[in-house]
């Protein structure tokens, strides 16, 4: 019940904030972010996964940060859809948001 009072008081206030898994990758060259997530461990308990789906599609050099912040403007952000035509690449977990 609390977090519901914190989430509505926020949202009336213009400080909504809640968890988010950023996740970084080098290629394909990516920024995903996935949540929101209620609290900070539910978000940590949830990456496993993202990582998990990331490395078989075969993201490498992944990073992974957790943080409490607004919505993201996009939950995918890449320069590599920027690709010739011809040439579609596919986000790497496409699924989920």
């Amino acid at each position: 019940m609390n977090n519901f009072l914190g989430r509505f008081l926020a949202g009336i206030l213009g400080q909504s904030k809640d968890w988010w898994v950023e996740i970084k990758t080098s290629q394909p060259t990516c920024t995903y972010y996935f949540g929101p997530f209620d609290s900070e461990s539910e978000a940590y308990a949830a990456k496993g996964g993202y990582i998990e789906d990331l490395e078989q599609e075969g993201a490498q050099n992944i990073q992974v940060n957790v943080q409490l912040c607004s919505r993201p403007e996009q939950l995918t952000i890449t320069s590599e859809w920027d690709a010739p035509l011809g040439e579609f690449p596919t986000p790497a977990f496409s699924g989920r948001s």
